[in-house]
């Protein structure tokens, strides 16, 4: 079982898009909550000096706005982050916006060289020219980590980059176990941890297993709560999965059951699973970044 001291507390951005996984409704009650990104930056900041170590979010231009504000405010903040690559939503958005999928693709390159970030061009010059996917997928995370570090700044720490759930479950439903490697192999030589969003951890973890990769090598963002919100295919068959983990390799998400339990019985729950690397939890107000981090670090390491 993992030290409680060590486990990372991290901000989630959900509340900063205006989601829930609840309800639609609760969603459009949140739309005008944290949605500038100055305002999700003092929230960010202020979870910091109150218990947060870092920063889980998927990476839009809203997040990297965020993360501008913050390198940019003169604070003593020392961010872990933890982006999640593709944000689905914003891709789809700009896939309608721009004729689908050519015109998608027209926008990546452009956005490619623009850059300037050699090795991205690189990796998307091989790929195009040779048609290989692994080339231009190589090239698009080579550009989600330069501009994730560009906007942060040096105070920040990239810890892990995580595939979006959307990806991640898609691939092991069509046992993609070539893309599992290349990411983990990729992630690796630039000396980042690679990590998997997943709502099957379960299954993620037997399909590592029959693909001989290491799960105690990576990162992987799950839900876990009390009411098992989430949790497929079932609560007790991720917590039997979770306790024969090598290492704590977990970052909890979804603890809150998106607003059903309250802090208290979620961090109890979260304080007896073993192998539990850190949680990630949303705010959206001043007064739950300032309450919310220091009661669950305290709850964490009784």
């Amino acid at each position: 079982m993992n030290d409680r001291r060590e486990r990372v507390l991290l901000v989630g951005d959900n509340p900063f898009h205006g989601i829930s996984h609840l309800s639609q409704e609760r969603s459009r009650m949140r739309g005008d909550n944290s949605t500038l990104a100055e305002q999700a930056a003092n929230l960010v900041i202020l979870s910091c000096e109150n218990g947060a170590d870092g920063f889980m979010f998927s990476v839009s231009d809203l997040t990297l706005s965020i993360l501008r504000k913050i390198n940019e405010s003169g604070k003593n903040v020392s961010l872990d982050l933890y982006p999640i690559v593709p944000y689905m939503y914003e891709y789809v958005r700009l896939a309608n916006q721009l004729g689908g999928i050519p015109g998608l693709a027209k926008r990546f390159a452009k956005e490619l060289v623009t850059s300037r970030n050699l090795k991205a061009i690189v990796y998307g010059l091989d790929g195009a020219a040779r048609a290989d996917i692994t080339s231009l997928t190589k090239a698009y995370l080579a550009y989600e980590i330069s501009r994730t570090k560009s906007s942060a700044g040096k105070q920040a720490n990239l810890r892990s980059m995580l595939l979006h759930a959307t990806i991640t479950d898609m691939a092991l439903a069509l046992n993609m176990n070539w893309l599992f490697k290349a990411y983990v192999d990729f992630m690796s030589n630039q000396r980042i941890t690679p990590g998997f969003n997943t709502g099957n951890f379960a299954y993620l973890v037997s399909k590592f297993k029959e693909w001989d990769l290491d799960v105690g090598t990576i990162v992987i963002a799950a839900p876990f709560n009390k009411v098992g919100f989430q949790m497929n295919p079932s609560r007790e068959e991720c917590e039997k999965v979770l306790e024969i983990l090598p290492e704590p390799t977990v970052i909890a998400i979804s603890i809150l059951a998106a607003g059903y339990l309250k802090p208290l019985e979620a961090a109890d729950y979260i304080a007896i699973l073993p192998n539990i690397k850190g949680v990630a939890i949303g705010v959206s107000k001043e007064s739950h970044a300032r309450e919310t981090f220091k009661f669950v670090r305290m709850r964490l390491t009784r």
